[in-house]
């Protein structure tokens, strides 16, 4: 029987263990006999040509440690994820400053790179960014929460030490989950960081995963990079 959302949002804390187009024929032209006769009316000038639109500027790696003032509004993650394939997350940067600013900055330096997800429920969550694999680990240090988005399916957001330890709701430095549905009883408690703009296929992949005790999946997912680009 699938568990409560009430229950299962409880867990996700450190320590927890774990259109095809129709095709149509162009139409002939119609015989000279039947093109329009010539008249003597002077044809009206044509109004200025439209502007063509601009050209989208390419993203670009981002190489260097980034600062909230120096965060660019279009920022996104790739998750290279072995034998499964790519996520790629575009990040809250408006909405979670500090939180998009800690994770690209992890990513910058490789961070995440080997890393698994070690915590997987079908149909709740696909949780990872653990350096010792546990549940319990993390680069040492905590982020302010940034709480304002909701948990769409296929958003991204920080994993958390429960209230009675971390009454101010503050994010991992480093573990993360992405939501496999909408997970509404999550809104207000943890920050939610970005959306999966590309592998929403790979995502339900993961959710399929055979896991073990504690939802600790039997052969744990591994990112084999983790990198960020910008524009």
């Amino acid at each position: 029987m699938r568990r409560s959302i009430q229950v299962l949002a409880a867990l996700l804390i450190l320590g927890c263990g774990g259109n095809k187009a129709q095709t149509q024929e162009a139409s002939t032209p119609p015989p000279s006999d039947q093109t329009p006769a010539a008249t003597d009316e002077t044809a009206p000038a044509e109004g200025p040509a439209e502007a063509a639109a601009p050209e989208e500027k390419p993203l670009a790696a981002v190489t260097e440690k980034l600062t909230e003032e120096s965060l660019p509004e279009e920022i996104y993650l790739t998750f290279d994820i072995e034998d499964f394939g790519k996520i790629v997350v575009r990040l809250f940067a408006k909405d979670a400053p500090k939180s998009v600013t800690n994770v690209v900055n992890l990513a910058v330096d490789g961070f995440y790179n080997g890393l698994t997800f070690h915590r997987i429920v079908p149909g709740f969550v696909a949780q990872g960014g653990d350096p010792d694999g546990t549940g319990g680990g993390g680069p040492g240090y905590t982020v302010p929460a940034e709480i304002k988005k909701k948990h769409e399916k296929g958003c991204m957001a920080m994993a958390r030490k429960p209230d009675q330890v971390n009454p101010k709701k503050e994010s991992s430095g480093s573990q993360f989950y992405f939501c496999l549905e909408a997970l509404p009883d999550l809104d207000g408690e943890y920050t939610v960081i970005g959306q999966i703009t590309e592998g929403m296929d790979v995502l339900e992949k993961l959710g399929q995963v055979k896991t073990g005790k504690k939802d600790k999946p039997i052969d744990p997912p591994v990112m084999t990079s983790v990198t960020a680009a910008a524009r």
